[in-house]
C-alpha cells in the first residue's frame, strides 16, 4: 500500500432501529431475522456449487431447504410486521390480565367486609374504584341480559312522579335512563350526581322515597343494615326492588335460600309480591312496605348470602 494513502476507516452499519427504545420482544425479533439471513445465504452458496453437477438428488435437497427457510423468514417477517404496528399488543394484554386480577381481588374485598370497611378502602385509594367498575362492565359484557335494564323498564312502564333511590348505582346508568328523580348512591363519586356514603347511613329522609332499588349490590356482610335503611327512608307502600346473582341463592351449591331470604325481609314490614327466577344470570325481588308497621321490629335472623366470587377468563 502507498505511504500517501490513508485506509479508510470501516463504517459501523447503521441499526435499524436504535436499541435503546427496542423491548426484549423487538429485539429478539431482530435476532431471529439477523439467524435465517446467514442460512440463506450458505445454501444459495452450496447451490451455486452445484450448478454444474449432475447430482440430481443434491440439487433437490438443496431447493427444498432453501424454500423452507424462505417460509420461516417470510413467517418471522409478517408476524414483526404486524407486531411493530401494534407496538402495545403485549402490553395491552399485560394490562389487561393486571386490570383482571385486581377486579377480581376488589370484588372479592367488598363481598367479605363491611360497608364502612369498605367506604374507607376506597378512601384510601380512590383509584381502585374506577379498576372494580371496569372489571365490572367486562364482566356485565358477557351476560346475556343485564338487570338493569329490566329495573329501568319496571321504572319506564310506572309514574316518573316516583322518587327513587339507587343503591349502590356504579355509573349511575338508572338515573340517566328514567324521567323520575333518582338519588344515587355508591361508595366513591365520581359523578357530580352520584352521592358517595355508606348505604347502611344515607343523609334521605325518612318516608321520602317510593322506590328503593339494589341492583348487584347486596355486597358487605352488613347488607341487612342496607335493607333496613331503605325500610326508613321508603314511604308506606314504597317499593324496593332488588336484583342478586343467582349463585348467591341456590341451597345446592352454598348459597341463601331465597324463600328464607323473602321471610326475613318481610319480617323487616315488607310484603312480597313477586320474584323472577326466570333469567340464568340473576334473580329478582319486588317487595312493598307495608302500609301499618309494628311499633318495634323483633331480631331478625338473616341468612348468609354467599359471596360472588368471578373466575378468571
Amino acid at each position: 500500500m502507498e505511504s500517501g494513502k490513508r485506509k479508510r476507516p470501516r463504517r459501523r452499519r447503521a441499526e435499524k432501529y436504535p436499541k435503546n427504545n427496542l423491548s426484549k420482544v423487538e429485539i429478539q425479533e431482530e435476532k431471529e431475522e439477523e439467524s435465517v439471513a446467514p442460512l440463506l445465504k450458505s445454501k444459495r452458496r452450496k447451490s451455486d456449487g452445484l450448478s454444474n453437477s449432475n447430482t440430481f438428488l443434491d440439487k433437490v435437497s438443496l431447493s427444498l431447504s432453501l424454500s423452507f427457510l424462505r417460509f420461516i423468514s417470510l413467517l418471522v417477517r409478517t408476524r414483526n410486521y404486524f407486531r411493530l404496528r401494534n407496538p402495545s399488543h403485549m402490553n395491552v394484554q399485560m394490562r389487561a390480565r393486571l386490570s383482571g386480577g385486581h377486579f377480581r381481588m376488589i370484588n372479592e374485598r367488598l363481598y367479605t367486609c363491611s360497608g364502612h370497611e369498605a367506604l374507607d378502602f376506597f378512601k384510601e385509594d380512590p383509584q381502585l374504584f374506577n379498576v372494580y367498575h371496569a372489571g365490572y362492565q367486562e364482566q356485565m359484557s358477557h351476560w346475556p341480559e343485564q338487570p338493569v335494564n329490566i329495573i329501568i323498564k319496571w321504572l319506564q312502564n310506572h309514574s316518573p312522579s316516583l322518587v327513587v333511590a339507587d343503591f349502590g348505582c356504579g355509573d349511575a346508568r338508572l338515573s340517566k335512563n328514567v324521567k323520575n328523580k333518582v338519588f344515587s348512591f355508591d361508595l366513591v363519586s365520581n359523578d357530580p350526581s352520584v352521592l358517595a356514603c355508606d348505604m347502611s347511613n344515607t343523609p334521605l329522609e325518612s318516608s321520602s322515597l317510593d322506590v328503593a332499588v339494589f341492583c348487584l349490590s347486596l355486597m358487605g356482610t352488613n347488607f341487612p343494615s342496607y335493607l333496613q335503611e331503605a325500610h326508613r327512608v321508603l314511604k308506606p307502600c314504597g317499593w324496593i326492588l332488588i336484583a342478586e346473582v343467582k349463585s348467591r341463592f341456590d341451597p345446592n351449591n352454598g348459597g341463601a335460600d331465597p324463600n328464607r331470604f323473602i321471610k326475613s325481609v318481610c319480617e323487616l314490614g315488607f310484603t312480597s309480591i313477586s320474584k323472577d327466577f326466570s333469567n340464568k344470570m340473576f334473580i329478582l325481588f319486588y317487595f312493598k312496605k307495608k302500609e301499618q308497621q309494628k311499633p318495634e321490629i323483633k331480631r331478625i335472623e338473616w341468612p348468609e348470602l354467599k359471596p360472588c366470587l368471578y373466575k378468571r377468563r
